[in-house]
């Protein structure tokens, strides 16, 4: 429960074991459900620690938040109200970022760090129903092109051990920067949201094969929207992936029968690889990309030259797509460039699927993305 590092400072900390506030609940991401991160009904959220010692706490949640502590060493504050999705948080305790102890930690930062998910009222598609369940499975592959054992997460749906004879359609998902295969087998909800699906009848029964999409190769600059770290990405994911899935799983190994899609660098890597590739991938699903521009590191974008005949030529696009889909958060910076993005492509005669949902950057929207994405698949 304590950090190595606070006792070499010189303090302890705790959770705090709070009680919950009448108005409150406990937030589905505690690893108490006694116990606080609280969440209010208008989404304001109260966060307590006990650090006797420390002199400074606050609690860093997109904005900074100053702590007060009472007299038996317990920091409390309630924030302003939060967007409804899953939010990274810390803990700066005399100045030195820390995890709540009180909640799970999770790999999406770059790090692992601590996150408070807040429900959102009416959205259920990702909660545990009582329906037929599919499996997540954690597998172990060896990569030529890394020279590295790496780790995949693969769902199954519903029956898939008990139905030896039938195979299923695949669609391979990316994680964004700052995070691995761990992303959408966790904080994305994945099994959940097809297994609800599935059961309602509004999406094909599919293997998704969640691969980490960090490769990297000997002298390589495998970093950023370039072709040399797409070309990598590809390497990995025809050399190594693909052959590894359909090797070990019941798939059906063709273009109409696999899907391609992910969010932010991960809708990069499928833009850049789905659409040059096409004989490979019948479904390119993009979610949430600053490839089109909106961040920072990418000030131009162009279409035509990143996937020559896009624009030129896009009926050998519409010919061999049945889905190509873009989606972006209403409140992310890189949601003008994608609608411009998206304006051009229509009026060159692109078919081109375009949905926004509430939020900013954040796995909100990226569930909304696979939710709606996956009931378009393989029909």
């Amino acid at each position: 429960m304590y950090s190595i590092l606070a006792l070499v400072l010189g303090f302890t900390f705790s959770n705090s074991e709070a009680q919950v506030p009448a108005n409150a609940s406990p937030a589905p991401t505690n690893i108490n459900q006694n116990g606080c991160p609280c969440i209010f009904q208008d989404n304001r959220v109260l966060f307590t620690v006990n650090a006797p010692e420390a002199t400074k706490v606050q609690l860093d949640l997109g904005k900074l938040y100053d702590m007060q502590k009472n007299d038996t060493g317990v920091w409390t504050v309630t924030t302003d109200p939060q967007v409804p999705g899953f939010h990274y948080y810390s803990l700066v305790i005399d100045g030195f970022k820390f995890a709540d102890p009180a909640s799970e930690s999770f790999y999406g930062t770059g790090r692992m760090a601590s996150a408070i998910d807040v429900p959102e009222e009416g959205i259920d598609f990702y909660d545990i129903k009582d329906v037929p369940h599919g499996d997540m499975r954690s597998r172990v592959y060896f990569s030529k092109t890394t020279g590295t054992w790496r780790n995949i997460n693969l769902y199954t749906p519903p029956g898939y051990d008990e139905n030896p004879n039938k195979t299923y359609p695949v669609l391979y998902i990316q994680h964004g920067g700052g995070e691995d295969e761990r992303g959408w087998a966790v904080q994305g909800k994945t099994n959940l949201i097809l297994d609800n699906l599935i059961a309602e009848g509004k999406a094909v029964p599919m293997i998704v094969a969640i691969p980490n999409g960090n490769a990297t190769k000997p002298g390589v600059n495998a970093r950023g929207y370039n072709d040399e770290a797409m070309a990598v990405f590809k390497e990995e994911l025809f050399e190594n992936i693909i052959p590894f899935v359909e090797k070990n799983y019941r798939v059906k190994p063709d273009a109409e029968h696999r899907a391609l899609s992910g969010l932010s660098m991960g809708g990069g890597q499928s833009f850049f690889t789905g659409l040059r590739n096409t004989d490979m991938f019948n479904y390119v699903g993009v979610f949430s990309t600053g490839l089109f521009g909106g961040i920072r590191e990418q000030a131009s974008f162009d279409a035509e030259s990143v996937i020559p005949g896009i624009l030129t030529n896009p009926q050998k696009f519409n010919n061999s797509l049945k889905v190509f889909y873009i989606s972006v958060g209403e409140q992310d910076n890189r949601i003008e460039a994608t609608k411009k993005l998206i304006e051009t492509f229509k009026n060159k005669g692109l078919n081109v699927e375009f949905a926004s949902f509430p939020g900013d950057h954040e796995w909100q929207v990226w569930r909304k993305s696979l939710h709606d994405f996956a009931q378009k698949l393989f029909k």
